[in-house]
């Protein structure tokens, strides 16, 4: 469980004002985890605490009582259940999005406890995110990382292998082109865009400019195209498939397209690990291990937001 932000925001700003209801703290049998949260506005409502009345009373109070509540569920709701939970809502406009980030959120009453400034801690300089808890009246929880761009440029061996291993791993948005829709299986990992594009560099501005991309296609033209298009657009990291050699060539034609040896050093060729070898397999696995260490250090260097109150 996590602060979804980019949800918040996108509730924030079609609905003006939001409450957020977030599971703080539970004890015995409940219908949801801590952490677990849903948004509440004027006519409307998404995500979930765990249904039935506990939920129907959030919402019904969501914006006249922030702060901790405690619910023991039986005796004040008549569920089942038989524990208890405590909810902390929070109600949130556009300035009070506007200052949250991550990894880490905590907000509570008064001077942060030393525990919660550990937490902080921690996440700064080791990435070490907490589970979401209730630390005496302050709350901490990680923030859901917004997913990352991966535009993967061929559907041939290596691009499949690639996209089998990256499509199950969270926060990663996988985009995935080639020339016509019959390069592509007939059944993609679920959540896998599929971009037929002819001509595969008229595609590159339509990508976000922070997107990692690997160019694995059956074509060196169509590489070194992709290649001059991303230098031209810019990303956050491109990856291109080949020898050493290939590689030399490439910098040499992009050089000649006006392209500086900075710009063109931020391409990384060859992709994979030597040592695992050249099956096609092999080499995502490579891959897969290079993305992930990006990705952990663009996590871990993320900064900490706190708050000294809950939004009342």
């Amino acid at each position: 469980m996590a602060f979804d932000l980019a949800a918040m925001r996108a509730a924030v700003a079609a609905h003006g004002r939001v409450a957020r209801v977030v599971i703080a703290d539970a004890a015995g049998s409940v219908p949801r985890e801590v952490g677990a949260s849903m948004l509440v506005w004027d006519g409307g409502q998404s995500g979930t605490i765990g249904g039935g009345t506990l939920e129907w009373e959030a919402a019904r109070h969501a914006f006249d009582r922030p702060g901790l509540v405690r619910y023991p569920l039986g005796p004040a709701l008549g569920q089942c259940c038989g524990g208890a939970v405590t909810l902390l809502t929070e109600i949130y406009e556009a300035p009070d999005v506007a200052d949250l980030a991550g990894p880490v959120v905590a907000r509570g009453r008064g001077e942060a406890p030393l525990a919660v400034r550990r937490m902080l801690d921690a996440a700064r300089a080791k990435g070490a995110l907490p589970a979401p808890q209730l630390v005496g009246t302050w709350f901490v929880e990680p923030v859901e990382a917004p997913a990352q761009p991966l535009w993967i440029w061929g559907a041939g061996h290596v691009g499949r292998a690639i996209v089998d291993v990256m499509a199950p791993l969270p926060d990663i948005a996988i985009t995935w082109i080639d020339t016509a829709p019959e390069r592509f299986p007939e059944a993609p990992p679920a959540g896998v865009r599929c971009l037929p594009a002819p001509d595969p560099a008229r595609a590159v501005p339509t990508a976000p400019g922070d997107a990692w991309h690997l160019i694995l296609t059956y074509s060196h033209e169509i590489d070194l195209a992709l290649c001059h298009a991303l230098l031209r657009h810019g990303f956050g990291h491109a990856g291109l498939i080949g020898s050493d050699t290939k590689w030399a060539r490439f910098r040499s034609r992009l050089a000649a397209l006006g392209h500086t040896d900075a710009k063109i050093s931020r391409i990384c060729c060859p992709i994979g690990q030597k040592s695992l070898g050249k099956h096609p397999q092999a080499i995502a696995l490579g891959v897969a291990r290079d993305l992930l260490d990006r990705k952990n250090d663009r996590d871990t260097a993320a900064w900490v937001t706190t708050s000294s109150a809950f939004g009342a």
